[in-house]
């Protein structure tokens, strides 16, 4: 029995990485690139990145949905190239597409869960 609670719980956090890539493909990948690199000076590299991999989830989150659109220092460089805004992404798309990015391109940081996104959307 515990066995089969675990293949579902499994399961169920795969599915979410594959949303969140599916999400990243057809609305990140044009500016951060397929291996997350970025753009030099324009769009900030996601692999690696010591923003994306910390513990500001609600930063993170933010950025997301409402967009970003000052130049940022981002270990060691800039960039200035505006992040379009996501106002149509639902809080689980976000969880999903922040936990992919995440996890991807040797990135090893923690899931982000739908109530982080909510929590860190009412802070606002």
């Amino acid at each position: 029995m515990i066995s089969c609670v675990l293949g579902i719980s499994i399961s169920s956090n795969a599915q979410d990485l594959v949303k969140g890539k599916k999400i990243y493909d057809t609305r990140c990948l044009v500016c951060h690139q397929a291996d997350g690199g970025g753009v030099p000076n324009m769009n900030a590299p996601l692999d690696g990145s010591s923003n994306l991999v910390g513990n500001n989830i609600a930063r993170l989150v933010r950025i997301v949905k409402g967009g970003y659109s000052e130049k940022i220092a981002l270990d060691g460089y800039y960039y200035n190239n505006v992040m379009t805004p996501n106002p149509d992404f639902k809080d689980e798309d976000i969880a999903n597409v922040l936990s992919y990015v995440r996890n991807s391109w040797g990135n090893k940081a923690s899931k982000i869960t739908v109530a982080q996104v909510k929590a860190a959307l009412r802070k606002k």
